[in-house]
């Protein structure tokens, strides 16, 4: 068949990540489709003949998708969307529908798997909902429609079956993941548009060396999934392709839990180290899964920079989200990433059951005490599929806010301490006591003097963030 990936356009102006967990608006990165590309490296496999074109990385207007459909005439179009993006993202069936009524409309979404049903009643448009596990669902997906097979046959979609929507049983996660081909980079025209929160040390690309996370906090839309990793060898096959043929100086290991398995992550950076292929790289981990040797070692490998989800100063708050991690774990992670010489990105979030006025305090403590190199201050959104979601609004969602409202910068929801305009107000305290901090600034002065490197990205970043806080106000940025 012949297949046309889509990453949409922007959203009001604004680059839109279209990436499972991170299914949001982000006013300063642009990331790869890497998922995209994957499909497509997966589907060109089983030799189908695939095109892609980037409408957020490349800042494309809705006719330049319009004239690829007309020149290309695909036989289906895929496409990713989200929830708070999602009538802007369904233009995208709507348009294929007009120009080619007879090419099938795919779309991925990870955030609303659970939704399928809402999903397919409000795009009329969009024939079939990949709704979790794409590795394995899209290439079955599309040999059925080739073979035509009935598509009851094809776990993990939703689809239309006369008047009503069907939604099958659940699909498979893959089980190996070193099976999957190096994703299709070459369908894209160059690397050249993206980078991660400052335009710096492209060209730059994001890359998974595994998938999933076994721990089960209330908040998270991977919670409980399985942990399904690249080896370290594979990992390196793909660095060394990026290396080779795009001259790839940054990296962004997009994994939920990068080091949860230490021994692996040694082996990656021994390779890295013995390859010589200085390529600057970041990850995300839990704080619990680090110490100073490990972190010594992934900065000698190249590892510039670690994001923590640390979410809370307050123990009772961390507990309460099945968090499973420690204040003081927290507090000696980002000790100890800075004994390294690693930057260190916190995240937080306001608004989790029990929050307070004295937890929100707690937390702005904990970022004045510990001083980690950026932070960001989300409020809690009760996304499908979580516990969260369950707590907020029962088992069966009665009540449940419209998804497209599901902000990380604008509370929906309250505790029974805080109203949502209260949790809103915490988070703009929180950035102020960072930003507005000497103590902060300096210390971060004091790393690029010792960094030299990081001078035009530490430039770059100071800027974007006094230009989000006072201009923008953090709206669509974190």
């Amino acid at each position: 068949m012949r297949i046309l990936l889509i990453n949409p356009p922007r959203f009001e102006g604004i680059p839109v990540i279209r990436e499972e967990r991170c299914e949001i608006t982000e006013r300063y990165s642009i990331l790869e489709p890497y998922s995209l590309l994957q499909i497509g490296a997966l589907l060109k496999g089983q030799g189908h003949q695939v095109d892609l074109i980037d409408l957020n990385g490349f800042d494309l207007p809705w006719e330049d998708l319009e004239t690829r459909l007309r020149q290309l005439k695909p036989e289906a179009v895929l496409f990713r969307f989200t929830p708070t993006t999602f009538d802007h993202d369904m233009r995208t069936s709507s348009i294929t529908k007009r120009v080619l009524p007879e090419a099938k409309t795919i779309g991925v979404c990870w955030t609303l798997r659970t939704l399928a049903r809402d999903v397919m009643s409000q795009a009329p448009d969009l024939d079939l909902y990949v709704r979790q596990e794409y590795e394995v669902v899209v290439p079955d997906l599309v040999n059925a429609l080739q073979e035509g097979r009935g598509m009851s046959s094809v776990p993990g979609i939703a689809y239309r079956s006369g008047k009503e929507v069907a939604v099958n049983e659940d699909a498979r996660p893959l089980e190996d993941y070193d099976s999957l081909p190096i994703p299709a980079f070459d369908l894209l025209p160059s690397l050249e548009p993206y980078f991660v929160t400052a335009p710096a040390g492209r060209p730059y690309t994001i890359l998974y060396t595994s998938k999933g996370c076994p721990f089960k906090c209330s908040f998270c839309t991977v919670a409980g999934t399985k942990w399904r990793p690249k080896s370290a060898e594979k990992t390196m096959e793909e660095l060394l392709y990026l290396k080779g043929r795009y001259g790839i100086r940054t990296v962004s290991f997009f994994d939920e839990t990068f080091t949860l398995d230490k021994k692996r992550v040694l082996r990656l950076c021994d390779a890295l180290i013995s390859e010589k292929l200085d390529i600057r790289w970041y990850c995300n981990t839990r704080a619990h899964l680090v110490d100073l040797d490990l972190l010594k070692r992934m900065r000698q490998a190249g590892c510039r920079g670690i994001s923590y989800g640390i979410e809370s100063g307050s123990q009772s708050i961390l507990d309460h989200a099945d968090k499973c991690v420690t204040v003081e774990q927290a507090s000696n992670a980002i000790a100890w990433a800075r004994q390294a010489r690693i930057k260190t990105f916190a995240s937080f979030i306001m608004g989790l059951p029990g929050e307070t006025w004295g937890t929100v305090d707690d937390t702005i403590s904990f970022v004045k005490r510990t001083m980690p190199n950026s932070a960001e201050f989300n409020v809690a959104v009760p996304y499908p599929g979580t516990k969260l979601y369950e707590m907020v609004y029962g088992e069966n969602g009665a009540g449940a806010v419209d998804f497209r409202k599901l902000y990380q910068d604008d509370a929906v929801v309250g505790t029974e301490a805080l109203s949502p305009a209260d949790l809103n107000k915490a988070r703009d305290m929180a950035y102020r006591s960072l930003y507005f901090n000497p103590r902060w600034w300096f210390r971060n002065i004091g790393h690029v003097l010792s960094e030299p490197e990081d001078l035009d990205l530490a430039t770059r970043y100071a800027t974007k963030a006094l230009r989000n806080y006072l201009v923008y106000r953090m709206k669509h940025a974190h």
